[in-house]
């Protein structure tokens, strides 16, 4: 199958850019990206789709988000962490059953491919299920089942129950083409120490990434120096949890030390701007990271704390915002927003398969309509278009794998009207 459009952003190294470009899919892959011309007459017979005015981009990576809290959208909106947490999510939590889990991450995955977005770094609990509607509607994920030290847990009566479900879901998934487990303890004040070496152990046996919320907020940072003597990141090093397969969420409230030695173990950060700015945590310093080396991802957090799960949004919040708390418009540029999204997202996936459109890679992308949206035209700049003009409703195409998930208006690998039907059932119970 050859794509062709107005334009190919490619994010490889030299972020080229194709105008009236082509990609040729092979397979999953992609096996070749260049001018259209050359494409169509290097590959005589294969099929082509012209996309027309559009802009192709390599599929958004939400790298982080808990997919069945969409079951909790709107519920305890304009709290801050703790009292959300407390008072709002962990007690309707508590009374989730494995189809409620299900049907909300599946809605979830139709929402994250409407707008884009091909992979994902979840967490949640009963994660099986979140497995299942993942492979369902096709997109690409890295899946990590919740711990905390409070049993029993939807996950397990006990420790040896809960890792027992994350070792059976390593287990069954692996080797799955696009789904992948990890093992992610929820937080540093969730957890105790004993607790986060068992989980790091356990990344290290089953060959997985390690993940958990960061450096949130202020509240976390005074707990943690309270209970430990240290603050979030230095405790995290001190039980050797910052390696460079580990990805840290949110990390809004570091310093420069912190800063320096998440960089220095070759650690991935997840920024979630939406989220943070709704639960006033602050504004992580990601320019400053960017700058030091650490690799830097772009997520929604969960649709209960956003409440959206539009990537496109993510990105021109994530450009407005740094240019806004460095008081410099040049501090964070669209580029820097996109890159966080791909290539960002690609690191903290450890997922170099993806993040770009180049040969070899998969063939994972999205095309956003620069013709009939008067907000995205015109063109001078197709990577301006998305991170500053586009809503995300511009898209009309999202592939992932060479397989098209979303084309026009319709999903094409679940029956949309039902699963909202089925999923309406159990958010009401919920």
């Amino acid at each position: 199958m050859i794509y062709t459009a107005d334009w190919i952003v490619t994010q490889d190294a030299a972020r080229t850019v194709v105008r009236d470009g082509a990609i040729l899919v092979r397979g999953d892959s992609v096996a070749a990206v260049g001018a259209a011309s050359d494409v169509v007459a290097a590959n005589p017979g294969e099929q082509t789709v012209s996309l027309g005015e559009s802009a192709v981009f390599p599929g958004l990576v939400d790298a982080h988000c808990h997919l069945p809290m969409s079951l909790l959208r709107g519920r305890g909106d304009d709290k801050p962490l703790f009292a959300w947490l407390n008072e709002d999510v962990f007690p309707r939590e508590a009374k989730l059953f494995p189809e409620a889990v299900r049907l909300g991450a599946a809605l979830s995955c139709c929402e994250l491919a409407r707008y884009g977005c091909t992979s994902f770094f979840d967490m949640y609990m009963l994660e099986e299920n979140v497995f299942a509607a993942a492979d369902e509607v096709g997109l690409r994920g890295v899946l990590g089942e919740n711990v905390t030290r409070f049993f029993p847990q939807l996950g397990g009566a006990d420790r040896d129950a809960l890792f027992g479900r994350i070792r059976r879901n390593a287990e069954a998934w692996r080797g799955h083409p696009r789904l992948r487990p990890a093992v992610a303890p929820h937080a540093p004040y969730t957890t105790d120490p004993e607790l986060l070496r068992e989980c790091r152990d356990l990344a290290l046996e089953l060959a997985c990434p390690f993940a958990m919320h960061l450096a949130e907020t202020e509240d976390e940072t005074r707990t943690t120096l309270d209970e430990h003597g240290m603050r979030p990141v230095r405790y995290c090093d001190s039980l050797e949890l910052l390696r460079p397969d580990a990805t840290f969420f949110h990390c809004v409230h570091l310093d420069a030390e912190e800063i320096a030695l998440l960089a220095e173990r070759g650690c991935a950060v997840v920024h979630n701007p939406a989220s943070n700015l709704k639960l006033a945590s602050g504004s992580a310093p990601v320019a400053e990271m960017i700058r030091s080396g650490v690799r830097v991802a772009l997520g929604t957090d969960g649709p209960a704390s956003n409440n959206s799960q539009n990537m496109v949004r993510e990105l021109w919040l994530a450009a407005l915002l740094g240019k806004a708390t460095a008081r410099d418009p040049a501090a964070m540029s669209a580029q820097n927003a996109l890159d966080m999204a791909t290539l960002g997202g690609a690191a903290a996936l450890h997922d170099p398969s993806i993040g770009s459109l180049e040969p070899g890679k998969k063939a994972d992308f999205f095309a956003i309509d620069l013709g009939s949206a008067p907000n995205a035209h015109p063109c001078a700049n197709p990577v301006s278009a998305l991170v500053y003009a586009a809503s995300g409703a511009e898209n009309r195409l999202t592939v992932v794998g060479g397989r098209e998930i979303w084309r026009d208006g319709e999903f094409l690998t679940v029956d949309w009207a039902e699963l909202r039907e089925r999923f309406d059932r159990v958010a009401a119970r919920s």
